[in-house]
């Protein structure tokens, strides 16, 4: 699985909940909320001031490491 900046939030978090605690350090606590869930996670790093490679990076480090 390879995570890209293009994917959703959501589609992320049905893949593996686990992936929250990577959002949660962006200071992304609503995850439940339409709105974050339908989100890219480039774009949730921009509302949030987060690199998006940067946490594409960890995420896809969390998702091989599974």
């Amino acid at each position: 699985m390879k995570i890209t900046k293009d994917m959703l939030v959501g589609e992320v978090l049905d893949i593996d909940t686990g992936a929250a605690e990577y959002f949660f350090a962006i200071g992304m606590h609503c995850l439940g909320c339409p709105a974050s869930r339908g989100e890219s996670i480039e774009q949730a790093c921009a509302v949030h001031g987060t690199n998006a490679d940067e946490l594409v990076a960890k995420l896809n480090d969390y998702f091989a490491n599974k």
